[in-house]
């Protein structure tokens, strides 16, 4: 667990994670350890045992605020700790293990970014790199993901027009415009999809910096869904159906629904968060596998269990000899 307590001891934020990453391709061993620059100052790392059919994925980087480790009788805490160092450690455990078997044909991708929009992922899926199955470690309860919730992002500028708040009939507040545009939104009735549910949203990033005694020229905001194979194309249609003199709609990324592979002898699940998977094109198949809880991901309180970290290792030497 020594080699686990350091790679945790990084405080590897969005955006801090180089240091992590030359930390990783210095100290972790294999026949051939690569780096490869994303573009914004950050890193991704691969190591390979011969040429990989299987390539074990998961990301270094975590959200804010970093949390050290403390290590418990039966789990350890912090920032990272499943979401997702604990996975990455775990795949590295599995690809010793196999090669102190004797097995060979695999790969262990590190990336950096995927909190903040898969920059590593997305610069990686732009080599020459291929091969036919990419197995990426996220929270699943050790379970694999046979379909995930796409993501779809805007970026929403309300602008209204700056008052005495004594006389609103006189002015226009972007304040009430975005309730409008809210109240729209949960009125929109998107369809429920058989398999993956409702679609949901998240305001983030909300700004509206005027004196309170000042109608509001301007609001900004981010909205975020999660979107389902029923309401993809509806809610980026209903998005740009909102665009007026008062609303300006940027969109900016995000990816669509998507089903993976699933092997038998294993649970199964849906999720509904995103992950670097859909930006990854290098690989035929794509299989989402990991360790610990997505209920505690992102939290003060995460952590993983040192079970599921047990079992995640043997599932993750399981996938190989299943797939190999």
């Amino acid at each position: 667990m020594e080699l686990f307590r350091e790679i945790l001891s990084f405080d590897s934020t969005s955006g801090r994670e180089r240091e992590l990453g030359e930390w990783l391709a210095a100290h972790l061993e294999a026949p051939s350890v690569e780096t490869f620059e994303v573009g914004d100052g950050t890193l991704n790392v691969l190591l390979r045992w011969g040429e990989p059919r299987v390539v074990f994925c998961s990301h270094m980087d975590t959200v804010p605020p970093y949390l050290p480790p403390v290590f418990g009788a039966d789990r350890v805490c912090g920032r990272g700790t499943c979401d997702a160092k604990g996975q990455f450690y775990a795949m590295y455990r599995a690809c010793r293990r196999l090669a102190e078997a004797g097995r060979s044909g695999f790969a262990l991708l590190i990336l950096s970014g995927e909190e903040t929009g898969s920059w590593g992922a997305k610069a990686f899926a732009k080599t020459d790199f291929r091969a036919p199955l990419l197995v990426v470690g996220e929270p699943t309860d050790n379970c694999m993901v046979s379909a995930s919730k796409g993501t779809k992002r805007f970026n929403l500028t309300f602008r209204g027009k700056p008052f005495h708040s004594g006389y609103p009939e006189h002015g226009v507040s972007a304040v009430e415009l975005f309730v409008d545009f809210m109240n729209g939104l949960r009125a929109a009735g998107f369809p429920e999809d058989p398999l993956l549910g409702a679609t949901t949203w998240n305001v983030g990033k909300l700004v509206s910096d005027n004196p309170q005694n000042i109608l509001s020229p301007e609001l900004n905001c981010r909205l975020y869904f999660r979107t389902t194979f029923a309401s993809d194309a509806a809610v980026t249609a209903w998005m740009r159906s909102q665009a007026c003199d008062t609303l300006q709609v940027e969109e900016f990324g995000g990816d669509a629904p998507a089903r993976y592979l699933t092997l038998p002898g294993f649970p199964q699940k849906t999720v509904a968060f995103g992950s670097d998977a859909p930006h990854l094109t290098n690989f035929r198949d794509k299989i989402i596998c990991g360790p610990g809880s997505i209920t505690v991901a992102h939290r003060d309180d995460e952590y993983l269990a040192f079970e599921d970290l047990e079992q995640a290792i043997t599932n993750y030497v399981s996938i190989y000899e299943s797939y190999h």
